[in-house]
């Protein structure tokens, strides 16, 4: 008699519904066919440091964290990347070396579907728009990627201020607080604009706040928004004449970033995009 077991990966966190990371995951793991099960928990806030100690006795290869546990979890890990400490939330925990490891991938998995455009951001001039745990990562590692300045354009005083200070304190690039209480009006000399907030998801109908007449040719606008292959807010920019990323890039990205680090092989990219586009109806 033989005993059967498969390696644990999962997602904790409240809710963990509309995540489709578990099917993009599995769809990689199933077409390597390897020995892993990747399962959504519901840890509820209050509950993580409980659910941190089943995942070292359940021998969990590996997790993926969501709201609200993003930050909380740092103090129950042995170590965090550099780039995870300085946006102070952490979304991905592996194994290395037989301690916990910390890793934020929302940011890296933008920047190689930048790079995948062949989109230099060196020296560029670049305005988030949010200041929630994407935009945090997404800003940070556009800082560390050379960006030049970067304004953080949030409805919530306190939390863009505190990504604001993180840039300037932590890296080379000069980060700016703007209070997002109007229509923004995007400057003139801005080279990369990115929506990281959710407007847009739930409701393909919504825009984020700005005056769309700002809007130039000469920017590069980015949606994080991961469920369609384009959004209004992209839409309008192509108008523009504005070169254009949208989030699909992104969440496989992520994706394949943490299917390297839980199994240690690369990830089948073109599987794993096949399954997001399923799991959202979107056609070829």
């Amino acid at each position: 008699m033989r005993c059967y077991r498969e390696n644990l990966v999962g997602v904790f966190g409240d809710p963990v519904d509309e995540n489709p990371t578990g099917a993009i995951l599995q769809a990689g793991f199933d077409a390597l066919k390897l020995n892993y099960r990747f399962i959504t928990v519901k840890v509820s806030d209050g509950c993580l440091e409980d659910a941190m100690r089943a995942m070292r006795a359940m021998n969990f290869m590996g997790i993926g964290v969501t709201m609200p546990h993003k930050q909380t979890v740092l103090k129950y890990l042995d170590e965090v990347s550099p780039d995870a400490a300085i946006m102070g939330a952490v979304n991905t925990v592996y194994w290395k070396k037989g301690k916990l490891f910390g890793e934020n991938v929302d940011g890296k998995g933008f920047m190689m579907s930048l790079n995948e455009g062949s989109f230099d951001v060196s020296g560029k001039k670049a305005v988030v728009l949010g200041a929630g745990g994407a935009a945090r990562a997404i800003a940070v590692e556009l800082a560390l990627a050379g960006v030049s300045s970067i304004a953080i354009v949030n409805i919530e005083e306190k939390q863009g201020m505190s990504l604001a200070d993180a840039i300037n304190t932590n890296t080379s690039a000069k980060a700016d607080f703007v209070l997002w209480n109007t229509a923004y009006m995007v400057p003139e000399d801005t080279e990369i604009l990115v929506n990281a907030t959710s407007v847009g998801f739930a409701n393909e109908k919504d825009m984020p706040n700005i005056d769309y007449d700002t809007l130039k040719s000469t920017m590069t606008v980015c949606d994080v928004i991961p469920n369609r292959v384009t959004t209004r807010f992209l839409e309008s920019a192509k108008e523009k004449g504005c070169l254009t990323f949208n989030g699909l890039g992104m969440l496989v990205n992520q994706a394949t970033l943490c299917f390297k680090l839980w199994t240690g092989d690369d990830a089948p990219r073109d599987v794993m995009e096949k399954a997001l586009k399923k799991e959202f109806g979107i056609k070829e």
